[in-house]
């Protein structure tokens, strides 16, 4: 284990913007991370648990610890004619997993291709896309506690999931470190097509006949042609959550808005599309100089090249605050700010 000061954390993170940190660290067994949280230099800084670095927007240096997790390996536990568990270290690269359970016929994640990060952070945000959310997977986190420094299992139901929530970002936030996620995955597949774009891009396809690899390149297909590479431009993907609403406040808003985007919840509330939010308030293609609102995709904010952290968060803020001033509908963020 080798502690690094004051070190540049930009190639860790996918918006690209530069930030440093006062301590900085990377883990990939748990002697390693269990010695760099017991440092004598970090004693009473704060600690930030990177994974891919894809959910992150660092507004000033961090004064404290970053430690990079970097646990590999993928285990096959426990097989039958029906189901898979398939354990992976917290630092496998996400899409590189998904691909491997498609290829293996493993059903589940096939949906959520191409979504940036790493094993280890999908379970903090309950990852989704295209209908299909992480948590509907996962049948265990192996977990660091920091509270005792053992490692101990949380359970589905100890993870408490929600939409883009979990325990990991609330009410146990800070407390566990995870070192690997275990997925509970089908060999019957069901095919979920009904949401997106999807069945019209299997059709543009020529699919006739449905597999794991069909949806899974149709799902690649359409998220690489609406979102930005962050290789290419930095970003974090999805920056706001899309935001629930009551029935009358969603009937108020149809009568007003006609073409609103939303469908309704199991609880008589209805979801709206941020992305559309953000659109009808001018926003989508917003560029001052490198912080901008990407073209295709308005749900999407870009770092041009050189945009400062804080200039991304005030855009952001301008966006929020003009949403709120149409539709009286506050917009939270899904990525975390530093």
């Amino acid at each position: 284990m080798t502690l690094q000061e004051n070190c540049s954390i930009k190639p860790y993170s996918t918006f690209g913007i530069e930030a440093k940190a006062r301590y900085f660290v990377k883990v990939s067994t748990v002697e390693e991370l269990s010695e760099a949280m017991h440092h004598p230099c970090i004693a009473d800084l704060p600690v930030l648990i990177l994974g891919g670095g894809s959910n992150l927007l660092f507004t000033k240096d961090f004064e404290g610890l970053v430690i990079k997790i970097e646990f590999k390996g993928i285990e096959i536990v426990y097989q039958n004619e029906d189901i898979v568990l398939v354990t992976a270290g917290a630092g496998e690269e996400w899409d590189n997993f998904v691909s491997i359970c498609v290829e293996k016929g493993y059903a589940g994640l096939e949906n959520l291709s191409l979504i940036p990060g790493v094993v280890g952070t999908c379970p903090v945000q309950n990852i989704g896309a295209y209908g299909v959310e992480v948590k509907d997977t996962i049948d265990h986190v192996t977990v660091y506690d920091r509270n005792t420094g053992q490692i101990c299992i949380l359970t589905n139901a100890d993870c408490h999931f929600g939409y883009r929530e979990s325990i990991f970002k609330y009410s146990a936030k800070g407390r566990y470190i995870i070192t690997s996620v275990s997925f509970r995955l089908s060999l019957n597949p069901v095919f979920h097509t009904q949401y997106g774009a999807i069945k019209t891009e299997l059709a543009a396809m020529g699919v006739n006949s449905l597999s794991l690899i069909a949806i899974r390149n149709a799902v690649i297909s359409i998220r690489s042609r609406k979102l930005p590479d962050p290789l290419v431009i930095g970003n974090a993907g999805s920056f706001f959550k899309n935001p629930a609403v009551d029935a009358i406040h969603y009937m108020r808003l149809h009568e007003a808005f006609p073409g609103i985007v939303g469908y309704e919840l199991a609880d008589g509330s209805f979801k709206v599309a941020a992305g559309w939010l953000i659109e009808q308030c001018g926003w989508k293609g917003f560029r001052k100089g490198d912080a901008g609102v990407h073209a295709h995709q308005a749900l999407v904010l870009v770092n041009y090249g050189q945009a400062t952290g804080s200039e991304m968060l005030s855009l952001a803020t301008e966006i929020q605050s003009s949403v709120k001033a149409k539709f009286d509908i506050d917009l939270e963020m899904e990525v975390n700010v530093i």
